[in-house]
Parts: structure tokens; C-alpha cells; sequence
């Protein structure tokens, strides 16, 4: 009864949550005109996920640049990480006060700003066939089209790979896995050896959701996944799906510390890696050059990265890889629509994406000719290498799906790592769920 509890109220809270960003919008749709001019007067104000101590004078330094070639322009920010950005945006448009500039995932939470009218459609200046369109990657414009129209601003590309320490590894007789299985075997061999395999923090619950779609990726069609986002279209009967839940609690029991790693943020766990306490950690490529520092304990040259291996008789995507661009949206109330554009023209500058892209921020750049090999770290190069060669990115699950499914599989997932619920009993919750969204 306390894990259906539990389950219910995270749903009513993602549910209500979908609802404050889609309701009270605007009661018509507004769309970016690309020959409105640009007064450079007054403020733009920003949202942005670049909260953290590392990443936070990018954004910092770019305004500063565009407000010394603007001097009547003064940008606001409000910066933001991973996690405070979801609550500080409900509240922003609780209080119908979203800043002209706001950052978005793709998917469903992008959805939900485009069904309230809330995001400007900025087709007619960032579509494919646009000046500023063409300056960026097709596929990461193309990732925030809803409706046949496009709304988002990408700003860089993400992918999920694991990290590793090769020093601990070596030490251990252990090599970078090639299966899911071998993967499995070197965890026990290093946690004989005293070593903690895989540090996971998944308090927050959304990085056990990482790990379960990669496998998703692996064991279930790409056709069926994405019929299955679609609470209408949506059946959840392959059993891909039981046999990747599966494999996580493998992961979890074998490789992690149980139980355990509930109680844990996903912070401290990525804090493990660094200090060299832990020989791996599942991240983003975004994060590569904050893992790996001059002052950490876990060395650059000692950081590699494999992506989470193929399970044996896998009937999806071997060559699938999570992940999805990241990008922002212009207010449709926006005050100051044009020179609000004309900032994050500026921002995804190719000048400003080899900024971002390089050390000490590592984010590849959604913008062409934004990355530059010769100021980038080798492991974010080979990481964008390997994404290039990628057949299908897999999307965050709890974007990807409807807030009330998103919900189902956080909690579940959460719970099965805990070991109060079965692979079973997951797929049981979140086809209840997407029922529910169907009807």
C-alpha cells in the first residue's frame, strides 16, 4: 500500500505539474517575426541550467560581451542546475512572469510549453531553411519541432556514456567491457578487490531513468519504443522491456551499492568518481571536463569512457545511444521578442559554441563549426565521434513520455532499484499510467 501511495502521488504531482506549465498561456499562439528590428535597448532576461560553480561564467562571460557591443542592452540571468530548473520554472509560470529567454529539454516538457502558448514559434527565423537555422545541426533543430513548427533554440548535444577510471581498472586486471554481461563480471572483480564498481546517486530518480533507457534502447524496436510514447498508440507488451528491468537490477545488486543508492544524489555519486572512489560513473558527455580536472584525484589522462555495452541476444538497437540536444525558448509574452532572438543568435555564435565546447565547460556545441578539435579535450572529441556514428538517439524517458507515464517510470524504477518492486510490477505501473493518459 505506502509503494502505490507513493507512486500515486508522484503521478498527481507530475500530472499537476504538466498542467501548470501548459495552463494559463496565452489564448493564441504568437510567432517570432524575422524582420522585426532590433532595438538595442532595455533587458532580455534568461533562464538558464548553468547553475553550477563550472558552468556558470559561460553565460556570465557572454552577456558581458554582448552588453559591451550593446551598451542600452542589460541581460538578466537566473541561473539554475539540473534539478532547480524544473521547480524555479513552475514557479515562474505559476506567476505568468517566464523570462523572455527560458531553458527546455525536448520531448514532453517542451510539449507542454508549446500546448499553453507559452513558447514563441520560431519557425520563420530558426526553421531549416532559415539564415539562422542553417547554422545549426539539422537533427538538434529538427529535436524541438512539434506540430511541424519549431520552437527551440538548441545550444548543445548530449549523450550518456560511462566513465571510467583506467588506473583502477588496470590495477584491478579489468578491461573497458564489450558486453553487458562482461560488464556484470568486471564489477565483481573490482568490488573483490575493494573497489566500489559504479557510483549512483538516485535520490532525484531521473539517472536510474538513464540507464533503463539505454537498455531500452537495446532490447525493445526503435518502431515499438516510439508507439509506445504515444499513451494512444502505446501497448507496452514487449518483453524487452521486462528483460531490460532485468538487466538494471542486475546493475544495481551486482555493480552499485544496492539499495543504498536512493538515499544518495546524483551529485555525490559523480563527486565519488572524481576523487577516484568509485571506477566508474554513467554520464553525460556534458560532463566530461568537469569529471576529470586539474585539482581531481581521478587524473585526464586516467578518464575513459565506453558506451554501456550491448546485451547478449538484444532484439533492438545495438548501435542506439541515449541522448538528446538541449536548448531554450523564447517567451511568447516576451516584452522585447527581437532582441531577446538576437541574443541567443549571438550565444550559439560559432565564436561562443568552441567557448562552450572546450574546457573547462565541455558542452558540444549545437552550432556548426562549433567545435573545435584543437581547444576541445581528446574525450569529448572522441565522445562527439561516437555520437556521429550513432543510429538513433535514445530520449530521456521521463521527457520523451507524457508527465503521468514519466512519473510511473521514476517511481518505479526508484523502487526497483530499492528492491520493493519487481521488473514485473514496473510495467504493470506504467501501463496503468499511459492508460490513463490515453483515455
Amino acid at each position: 500500500m505506502k509503494i502505490s501511495m507513493h507512486l500515486a502521488a508522484f503521478a498527481v504531482t507530475a500530472v499537476s505539474a504538466a498542467a501548470l506549465l501548459a495552463g494559463q498561456g496565452r489564448a493564441e499562439e504568437v510567432v517570432a517575426d524575422p524582420s522585426a528590428k532590433v532595438e538595442y535597448s532595455g533587458t532580455v532576461s534568461v533562464l538558464t541550467k548553468f547553475g553550477l560553480q563550472q558552468l556558470s561564467p559561460y553565460f556570465v562571460g557572454v552577456a558581458a560581451e554582448y552588453e559591451k557591443l550593446h551598451p542600452g542592452v542589460k541581460v538578466e540571468l537566473i541561473q539554475e542546475s539540473d534539478d532547480s530548473v524544473k521547480g524555479k520554472t513552475k514557479t515562474l509560470v505559476a506567476s505568468n512572469s517566464l523570462p523572455d529567454v527560458y531553458f527546455t529539454w525536448t520531448g514532453s516538457w517542451g510539449a507542454n510549453f508549446v500546448r499553453g502558448h507559452r513558447a514563441a514559434d520560431l519557425s520563420k527565423v530558426i526553421g531549416p531553411d532559415t539564415e539562422w537555422g542553417k547554422t545549426l545541426v539539422p537533427a538538434a533543430v529538427q529535436a524541438f519541432q512539434y506540430n511541424g513548427k519549431y520552437y527551440g533554440i538548441p545550444l548543445y548535444l548530449d549523450v550518456k556514456f560511462m566513465g571510467y577510471n583506467k588506473a583502477i581498472f588496470a590495477k584491478s586486471g579489468v578491461a573497458a567491457p564489450k558486453s553487458f554481461e562482461e560488464l556484470l563480471t568486471a564489477c565483481d572483480t573490482l568490488r573483490k578487490g575493494g573497489v566500489t564498481p559504479i557510483s549512483l546517486g538516485n535520490k532525484e530518480a531521473w539517472p536510474a531513468v538513464h540507464f533503463a533507457g539505454q537498455l531500452l534502447a537495446y532490447n525493445v524496436p526503435r518502431a515499438t519504443l516510439e508507439a509506445d510514447f504515444e499513451p494512444k498508440t502505446a501497448k507496452y507488451d514487449d518483453p524487452g522491456y521486462v528483460a531490460s528491468l532485468q538487466q538494471f537490477k542486475a546493475l544495481i545488486d551486482r555493480c552499485t551499492d544496492g539499495a543504498a543508492v536512493n538515499g544518495t544524489s546524483y551529485s555525490s555519486a559523480f563527486q565519488q568518481f572524481s576523487n577516484a572512489q568509485s571506477a566508474m560513473y554513467y554520464q553525460e558527455i556534458i560532463e566530461f571536463d568537469q569529471a576529470a580536472t586539474a585539482d581531481s584525484a581521478l587524473k585526464r589522462e586516467d578518464f575513459g569512457f565506453f558506451v554501456l555495452p550491448v546485451p547478449e541476444g538484444a532484439k533492438g538497437d545495438p548501435k542506439a545511444i541515449e541522448g538528446a540536444p538541449e536548448g531554450y525558448m523564447i517567451s511568447a509574452a516576451s516584452k522585447n521578442m527581437p532582441l531577446a532572438i538576437d541574443f541567443m543568435k549571438f550565444v550559439t555564435s560559432k565564436e561562443n559554441g568552441q567557448v562552450l565546447s572546450s574546457p573547462p565547460y565541455g558542452q558540444p556545441s549545437a552550432t556548426v563549426g562549433g567545435s573545435s578539435k584543437e581547444k576541445m579535450s581528446p574525450q569529448v572529441v572522441e565522445g562527439l565521434a561516437a555520437l556521429e556514428s550513432a543510429s538513433y538517439l535514445m530520449p530521456w524517458l521521463d521527457t520523451a513520455n507524457s508527465a503521468r507515464v514519466a512519473s510511473a517510470w521514476l517511481a518505479s524504477l526508484q523502487a526497483l532499484a530499492g528492491g520493493t518492486m519487481t521488473p514485473e510490477q514496473v510495467m504493470d505501473t506504467v501501463k496503468e499510467a499511459s492508460a490513463a493518459d490515453a483515455k
